[in-house]
């Protein structure tokens, strides 16, 4: 008989991260770990370090989002826009003393 077990690593709450997944016991979201490893080509050790994490919660996380890759990915690009936006806001607008 087969059984399936979960590792219980993710989760998703509407209260944490505006609802997006994270690591359980912490804020790291999902898309924080896939851009660090697929934007910035950092290692599992390395991502596991620089967010105090587990390996095997960098892999979760890096697992969920390959199982979740098309509704993450539009996130992350959502985020990208959204980091454009306010950094276009800050500096270089009409009304920057830098313009």
């Amino acid at each position: 008989m087969e059984s399936i077990n979960s590792i219980n690593l993710i989760a998703t709450n509407p209260s944490v991260r505006n609802g997006r997944p994270y690591i359980i016991g912490t804020t790291v979201t999902v898309t924080d770990i896939a851009i660090a490893k697929i934007y910035h080509q950092r290692e599992p050790d390395e991502i596991a370090a620089w967010y105090d994490l587990s390996l095997p919660q960098v892999y979760a996380a890096l697992a969920y989002y390959y199982q979740h890759k098309d509704a993450l990915d539009e996130q992350i690009q959502a985020q990208i826009r959204r980091a454009r936006e306010l950094k276009d806001r800050r500096v270089g607008n009409e009304g920057s003393l830098l313009s």
